[in-house]
């Protein structure tokens, strides 16, 4: 059951979809899920839930402002090229603070993991699962992410996403605009990564369609102490081509983890608006 979570940003409140997961009793220390550009608390699709489940911690999902059931983006606000740095620096430690959260793990997909990296480089955490990560923007992602727009614009994409999101016009704008800017083609977080001092697991497939293995690649030559997981016969979202071997790796990643933060837990239930009704 997810809910909502006010926070301030900029001046502004900010209602974010939560869904709490796992043990909240667990010794470890919780796992945030941050989902990839066009995700949201629903199009995990219960793989935090189990993998939490499965290896015995606390977890926590949510819809990054603009998704899901969170906030929508105004039609008038255009998201600038740093727009996953904003999340990483502003957003992510208001949405910590208001949990009660300190030193988790961030599990990252695609845009997710950019952002979990960021975070990291700024901000003391226990580790990195960063999955499809992007560090610098390659002519597969944006040929993949063309293709996007067209299945948005002329097919069935929309509908699709319409399932998952309040407003599936601010999680595909935002994401899709920025994206396809010219100056994101410039974007690039190779050097900023470098400030990382956590463990980092990396993992992509084999195929995926939105980045070669050298965004994975990139961050090992960075951080040396970088464990890599490369997936055969996975594409661009190992969580639903691969959720076995990915449990079982990251679940491996996270056990190994040194335990440097006993008072990592989420606290056990924030004052929310609106809770969905079971």
């Amino acid at each position: 059951m997810s809910e909502l979570v006010e926070i301030a940003w900029r001046g502004r409140p900010l209602r974010i979809e939560v869904e709490r997961l796992g043990d909240p009793a667990s010794p470890r220390p919780p796992v945030v899920f941050l989902h990839e550009g066009l995700g949201s608390v629903a199009m995990w699709k219960g793989f935090p839930a189990r993998f939490c489940a499965e290896h015995g911690l606390a977890g926590i999902a949510f819809s990054r402002y603009g998704y899901g059931r969170s906030t929508p983006k105004p039609t008038t606000e255009q998201w600038p090229p740093d727009f996953m740095h904003e999340q990483a620096f502003e957003l992510l430690p208001a949405l910590f603070d208001r949990l009660g959260l300190r030193h988790p793990v961030l599990f990252g997909h695609s845009d997710g993991g950019s952002i979990a990296l960021l975070h990291a480089s700024r901000f003391a955490v226990a580790g990195v699962v960063a999955v499809a990560p992007h560090l610098f923007v390659e002519d597969v992602s944006i040929a993949s992410i063309e293709q996007a727009k067209r299945a948005y614009e002329a097919g069935d994409l929309r509908r699709a996403l319409a399932k998952y999101h309040d407003d599936p016009d601010s999680a595909f704008r935002g994401w899709n605009d920025a994206w396809l800017s010219p100056a994101f083609r410039h974007w690039n977080i190779e050097a900023e990564i470098e400030r990382i001092a956590c463990p980092v697991l990396a993992v992509q497939g084999e195929n995926d369609e939105y980045g070669s293995l050298e965004q994975i690649r990139a961050i090992a030559r960075r951080l040396p102490k970088t464990r890599l997981l490369v997936i055969p016969e996975c594409g661009h979202s190992p969580h639903r081509d691969q959720p076995e071997r990915l449990s079982r790796e990251a679940g491996g990643f996270i056990r190994d983890l040194p335990d440097i933060a006993s008072a990592g837990r989420p606290i056990s239930s924030p004052s929310t608006l609106n809770p969905e009704p079971p």
